[in-house]
């Protein structure tokens, strides 16, 4: 049964849809660096708290430790260093866009290193889910959002999203043998976050320009901050986790990038325009792969 796993990565889309518009303003006011370091202190002393509440910490098997060093230095610190850069780049759309590349690069890597295959109904899904998102959101609106607006050379931005949805994949997936043996999702968010924390922190020392924010933080713009954080991190990194335990790796991934259909309407609520027909039309197409996934 994997209607609860395939449930549980469409919840985490939501998640990164709604984390990834409420991050771009505090974004691009602190910088990736300062942002990411900020997001990854806060989450982590969050969930290590969640994770010792609840009592999972006996869950984590030590032999993993090698994953989680390549879970923690790819998936979180490289993948969300690019993403946050792509974001502030680019605007939500196109980072989205680019992160939905994570189900067709870790349905590769899932069959070459874990064997795992799809068949034929969950392909056509997949494809009809790919589509969607590509019309919802390259093709979607002819119009300007103002989250649209891009800084500096546009050839960073697809650079930066490949690599950030690249690292992120391997970040989740190398974990899934972890998983399968027992170690719970939580448990595992709160030891790459740990791990994240402690690493970017100790290069924040280095007194370099880049590592300082260009602003002085205000505890308004500290707490806009570590809520995506808390979300993205949190939440949804957490559930999708699951979802790859217990779901074929690929499929997870794709249902877990459903976020650019979904921030459509939360970009609609925020700046009260409506998307277009084709906007619509891709997530019309979205939901009906979806139910292939499901049902076949």
């Amino acid at each position: 049964m994997f209607f609860i796993p395939a449930s549980a990565a469409i919840l985490a889309s939501v998640g990164w849809a709604v984390g990834i518009v409420l991050a771009q303003g505090p974004a691009r006011t602190l910088g990736a660096f300062e942002f990411t370091r900020v997001q990854l202190i806060a989450c982590a002393a969050i969930m290590a708290a969640i994770c010792s509440l609840l009592g999972y910490w006996p869950t984590i098997i030590a032999s993993h430790w090698a994953a989680y060093g390549v879970s923690i230095g790819f998936g979180i610190i490289l993948g969300n260093l690019a993403m946050i850069e792509c974001l502030r780049r680019g605007g939500p759309r196109r980072t989205e866009l680019l992160l939905s590349l994570k189900a067709p690069i870790i349905a590769l890597m899932a069959y070459f290193w874990l064997g795992e295959t799809l068949s034929p109904p969950h392909l056509i899904g997949g494809g009809v889910v790919l589509c969607g998102i590509v019309i919802a959101t390259q093709f979607g609106d002819t119009r300007r959002w103002r989250t649209d607006e891009t800084i500096g050379h546009p050839a960073w931005i697809p650079i930066l999203g490949i690599l950030a949805t690249t690292f992120q994949g391997l970040g989740f997936l190398i974990m899934k043998p972890a998983m399968q043996m027992g170690t719970e999702p939580i448990a595992i968010s709160a030891v790459r976050l740990l791990g994240a924390a402690f690493l970017i922190s100790v290069i924040a020392l280095w007194p370099a320009k880049i590592f300082r924010a260009p602003v002085e933080p205000t505890p308004g713009l500290i707490s806009r901050t570590i809520l995506p954080g808390f979300i993205g991190y949190g939440v949804s990194s957490s559930i999708l986790l699951y979802a790859f335990a217990n779901f074929d790796a690929g499929l997870a991934a794709l249902l877990g990038s459903l976020s650019p259909v979904l921030v459509l309407p939360i970009l609609w609520i925020k700046e009260r325009r409506p998307p277009s027909k084709h906007a619509l039309a891709g997530g019309v197409l979205s939901v009906i792969g979806t139910s292939i996934i499901i049902l076949g």
